[in-house]
């Protein structure tokens, strides 16, 4: 029984993989595809290359905590944009080195009319959080919750990741695709435990059955 389960478990764990592996060629070949777009008036596609014109609402900046770039530690940058035709974008602008002090960051942010490109993001769910969010002005997720209050919804769900353009720091974002070739490595890396786990319960049976038939007739001397 153990070695039938391990031998299933394997199998499946395999499929499992095999799987993700198409879905982040998918992943790859929608980002690829990813058109690049001038002032959007519609939500972008995940990965588009977004150019927006538009004024930093530099009083809602806050700062993602904990970001490391070089060997530096310090924050993520995000600033709300209000484009030309009124529609408010998330921007995470770059990155601010801080060191270990835990002062409130402050970023210098150019005023009046901006230009500025960088990748679009949906929103992606974030991982578990040990208490609150929002620690003054740090983040410690990505989220456009903390600006509900004051500015109420983002025109689109996600946020652009600037690499260039007015007030854009150290670019320090790359998407999280992780190659298809990887996860047919682990495929194959599972469907070998499974086949190995067959040869020994195969063997083993094999050894056992032969095992009792030689003790049978002992058993019958015995007696």
């Amino acid at each position: 029984m153990f070695w039938s389960l391990l031998v299933t478990l394997g199998a499946c764990l395999g499929l499992w993989q095999w799987e993700r592996a198409d879905d982040k060629r998918l992943a790859m070949a929608v980002r690829n595809a990813a058109p690049a777009l001038v002032q959007p008036t519609e939500q972008p596609d995940q990965g588009a290359q977004v150019t927006l014109r538009g004024e930093y609402l530099t009083e809602h900046t806050l700062y993602l905590d904990n970001r490391v770039v070089n060997g530096k530690v310090g924050v993520a940058v995000l600033t709300p944009l209000r484009d030309a035709y009124g529609q408010i974008w998330l921007v995470q602008r770059g990155f601010l080195a801080t060191g270990p002090r835990r002062e409130p960051p402050h970023a210098a942010t150019p005023s009046g009319m901006v230009e500025l490109t960088g990748e679009w993001q949906e929103v992606q769910a974030g991982g578990p959080l040990y208490g609150e969010n929002r620690e003054g002005v740090r983040l410690q997720q990505l989220s456009l919750e903390p600006w509900h209050a004051s500015l109420g919804s983002f025109s689109y769900p996600g946020w652009l990741h600037a690499n260039e353009g007015d007030g854009v720091l150290i670019p320090w974002w790359e998407a999280n695709v992780m190659p298809p070739s990887r996860h047919m490595g682990y495929a194959f890396q599972w469907w070998g435990l499974s086949l190995a786990a067959m040869v020994v319960m195969l063997i083993g049976g094999q050894r056992l059955r032969r095992d009792s038939a030689q003790q049978e007739p002992l058993g019958h001397k015995n007696k």
